[in-house]
């Protein structure tokens, strides 16, 4: 009888031990994808409009979840048309267009990568014929979905995305735009630009602008 207790007593500190030894996927949890909503962005009608909120949503694994993670997120924008600050964009007086970021670190295991989530931002003037909105330019937005598996860009106007995803442009002129998916991904169509199920599209651009998404795999 007292043999038995021992190697039970032995079976018990044998399992607690190995479940000690197991990695706590709690502390291991990483940051795989950061997307910025309303993907689509906002288009604010005039340059004293009302303030726009923006929510970072992070995608996790170990374990798989989904979080609003707004309030960590780093904001910023690439120009002087509004300023960004935990999501919320409120306009400077400015018409334009603007680039909007959140930026996560990946997390354990791998905290000097960053992760990046983009939309746009777009100001109107109706009054002014130089600003988007003001009748001869139009905005052309560019989503990546899921961000950060592809590139786009354009042959004119400067779309890099997602460093630089938005152009103003004369109205009604058309833009191509070609697709590239990074290593091990796929490119599969367009959302607002044709062909839809090339790599390589075309996109007229209307008065007050339009959006247009490349969706990877």
């Amino acid at each position: 009888m007292r043999r038995s207790s021992i190697w039970i007593a032995l079976g018990a500190l044998v399992t607690v031990a190995a479940l000690l030894s197991l990695p706590s996927c709690g502390h291991d949890q990483k940051l795989v994808s950061l997307a910025v909503m309303p993907s689509g962005g906002f288009v604010f009608p005039t340059p004293d409009s009302s303030p726009g909120q923006f929510t970072a949503i992070g995608t996790y694994i170990h374990p798989p979840a989904t979080k609003d993670v707004t309030s960590q997120a780093v904001w910023a924008v690439d120009t002087d048309v509004v300023t960004i600050a935990g999501g919320l964009a409120t306009t400077n007086g400015n018409c334009g267009s603007a680039n909007v970021s959140a930026t996560m670190p990946e997390g354990t295991g791998g905290a000097s990568n960053i992760i990046i989530g983009y939309s746009t931002v777009t100001v109107n003037n109706p009054a002014d014929p130089n600003c988007p909105g003001g009748g001869t330019e139009g905005t052309l937005s560019v989503q990546i979905s899921p961000a950060g598996l592809g590139t786009v860009i354009s042959q004119t106007y400067g779309i890099n995305c997602p460093t630089q995803c938005i152009a103003v442009v004369p109205a009604g002129t058309s833009v191509a735009l070609t697709a590239t998916p990074l290593s091990g991904h796929t490119f599969l169509n367009w959302t607002g630009c044709l062909p839809a199920d090339s790599p390589t599209c075309a996109v007229t651009v209307p008065t007050g602008g339009v959006a247009v998404v490349a969706s990877f795999q």
